[in-house]
């Protein structure tokens, strides 16, 4: 879309771009980008669902049944990843509606948030799974093993089919990868039961059952360590930490004309999407960002999304006053 000028007085003036224009001797320009929308795993997401909330009404009938606190407790997990993978894809639905005048993001963050949630329930569930094996070690109770094993390995079939569902996802999207650890997680704690339920129907060891349950929610909880602190960072706006910001910054000093820059912000607006702000100081009669159709700012903005994966730039530009520096603080405003 072609951007309007204005110049109001001074020096300066309007830079054809998306957004660009001009105020009393300082160029301004902006000129946003934006990442192709997220790959749509509704489907997977909705198979996710309603395969996992069978399988826990299974798995917690037939643990009860068979006195079997991994089963129990391993319902429990699944339901946790039930209510994960539901806060997933209303996020997932969220990102994809539009900016209004009060969301002007949009509800992109909601990815975020979804993934921290995913890391948090699941951490609070795997405690819970601790608290009652370390209970069930104290005081050993018998423990059906053929049943733990059939029911257990059906849910790593049902863990593993929902997991491989978001694979393609997992590396690109920390939303995505919640769902996808979670699964994981499940099949491994599935497995974990299969091997307690045999080696407990051939030695009678009841205590057995706990401690694999503890093994396991310890593996789990390390796995979800990542994701938590993946998703607070992203929560606070933190840069994503595939971006160096000093190799932005050496890309934008690189840019000719600029002098220097301030005001860098770069920061995540969902889980799929980062965003940049800043103000390039340009050296005193440089003439870059006043060509003809700004191909400055539109060049600047496609680099910084080939480069880094920063689909959303705007850029503010400023002329200085004095000789070229590198530093924006070392620049004559």
């Amino acid at each position: 879309m072609a951007g309007h000028d204005h110049s109001h007085g001074g020096h300066g003036h309007g830079s054809h771009a998306h957004g660009s224009h001009a105020h009393g001797g300082h160029a301004h320009g902006g000129l946003g980008g934006h990442a192709h929308a997220p790959k749509d795993f509704g489907t997977a997401f909705a198979i996710g669902i309603v395969l996992n909330t069978a399988f826990v009404v299974i798995e917690a009938v037939y643990g009860y049944l068979s006195n079997s606190m991994s089963l129990v407790a391993d319902a429990g997990h699944n339901l946790s990843d039930v209510l994960g993978l539901a806060a997933a894809w209303i996020a997932a639905i969220l990102v994809r509606r539009r900016a209004s005048a009060r969301f002007t993001y949009g509800y992109r963050g909601s990815s975020i948030l979804a993934a921290l949630f995913n890391a948090v329930f699941l951490l609070i569930a795997m405690g819970a799974v601790i608290w009652e094996a370390l209970v069930r070690l104290v005081h050993p109770e018998p423990v059906a093993g053929t049943t733990v094993m059939v029911v257990a390995a059906v849910g790593i079939l049902v863990n593993g089919l929902t997991a491989w569902l978001f694979a393609s996802g997992a590396k690109g999207d920390i939303n995505v990868r919640g769902a996808f650890l979670h699964m994981v997680a499940d099949a491994a704690v599935s497995a974990g039961v299969v091997v307690a339920g045999l080696v407990i129907q051939l030695t009678g060891l009841a205590w057995l059952d706990p401690a694999v349950s503890l093994v396991i929610a310890a593996l789990v909880v390390w796995a979800t360590w990542g994701l938590l602190r993946d998703s607070v960072a992203m929560s606070l706006d933190a840069v994503p930490p595939e971006i160096s910001p000093d190799a932005v910054t050496d890309f934008l000093l690189e840019r000719p004309g600029v002098a220097g820059l301030h005001d860098l912000h770069i920061w995540p607006m969902s889980t799929t999407s980062v965003a940049l702000t800043v103000h390039l100081v340009m050296q005193e009669g440089h003439q870059a960002h006043r060509l003809p159709g700004n191909g400055f700012l539109t060049d600047t903005a496609e680099g910084l999304r080939a480069r880094f994966g920063i689909g959303h730039a705007t850029l503010q530009v400023e002329e200085a006053g004095g000789p070229a520096c590198r530093l924006a603080q070392d620049c004559a405003a």
